[in-house]
């Protein structure tokens, strides 16, 4: 597809939980091709940081498919802390699968999102889904296992100036994160592992174009206050006892200087049977954003190997 021609989308709403789930199709899919689903990370994010995976749709010829996540983005509902959960979220996986046909697919998630992608394929006892028809799955900087991923997150905050690691220390103690120096603290180590480029500075398709009044509250119910406390109902879960089920060929990726650090990552290539890992050189969290072009030929070349 010419870079220059007008991608063809659709979007819609699809109802769950009482609310609306909204979705966005990107591109069509040529021949022999199967669409691409995508799960953002968060909890709590939305669809937007992940629309460079646009450039599949554009260039490759496959439709890429997000959707926002109950209470994130277009999705919006009233806070739900009671009924935020793993079996909530793939429930809501589940639903958008049928709702848009999606009996064949690949599914990429990206942090939380693969999280939700691996809990997903494995099946029994996280949900008692049909989960058939997966050819594949993309598990973006994503963790097994949250004690590690903690455990990380500390070590990576360890090698920051030792008052910039003060203070984020001292506001996960006394829950002020709105301090001046608390602030300046976190947009280092998001500078140094989250994002090479600030949110505000990216492109304005691939970020959030109006405010999200409920996602906080979503991050805040499964994870905790901040990067460095795991204190909401993803406290000390984990799936690495399950990877071996996952049957489906898997492609993990991750960047150098990512919070889903080598450690986490190779965990994943070691326990997946049929996993491949492509580790990218320079990039952090968000390396599909800082990356894009090499990032979604790696990913559509994995795909095509296994459609």
């Amino acid at each position: 597809m010419d870079e220059a021609e007008t991608l063809p989308e659709r979007e819609g709403f699809i109802p769950f939980g009482g609310y609306r789930t909204y979705y966005r199709i990107a591109g069509t899919c040529a021949p022999g091709k199967l669409p691409l689903l995508v799960l953002h990370g968060g909890p709590g994010a939305a669809h937007y940081y992940l629309q460079s995976l646009d450039g599949i749709a554009r260039r490759y010829g496959r439709a890429v498919i997000y959707y926002d996540q109950s209470g994130c983005g277009r999705s919006q509902t009233p806070v739900q802390a009671d009924v935020w959960s793993c079996s909530y979220f793939l429930d809501e996986l589940a639903c958008v699968r049928r709702a848009l046909g999606l009996d064949r697919c690949h599914i990429l998630g990206q942090s939380w999102g693969g999280m939700l992608a691996m809990m997903y394929a494995v099946g029994s006892p996280w949900h008692s889904h049909d989960n058939a028809g997966i050819a594949s799955l993309v598990i973006a900087s994503s963790p097994a296992d949250m004690d590690l991923w903690l455990s990380e997150a500390l070590r990576l905050r360890s090698y920051l100036p030792p008052d910039t690691e003060a203070a984020l220390a001292q506001a996960d103690i006394d829950g002020d994160y709105e301090r001046p120096e608390v602030k300046a603290a976190t947009a280092e180590y998001y500078r140094r592992h989250v994002s090479l480029v600030p949110e505000h500075e990216r492109p304005a398709h691939l970020h959030n174009p109006e405010p999200d009044p409920v996602g906080d509250a979503c991050f805040h119910t499964m994870q905790g206050a901040s990067e460095f406390v795991v204190t909401g109902k993803l406290a000390h879960w984990s799936i690495v006892d399950d990877l071996a089920r996952i049957a489906q060929p898997t492609l993990i990726t991750s960047g150098i200087a990512d919070e889903c650090t080598p450690l986490i990552a190779k965990q994943e290539a070691d326990l997946i049977p049929h996993a491949h890992w492509e580790l990218f050189p320079g990039g952090t969290h968000w390396v599909h954003g800082e990356q894009p072009d090499r990032y979604n030929r790696v990913v559509e070349d994995f795909l095509e190997a296994h459609e």
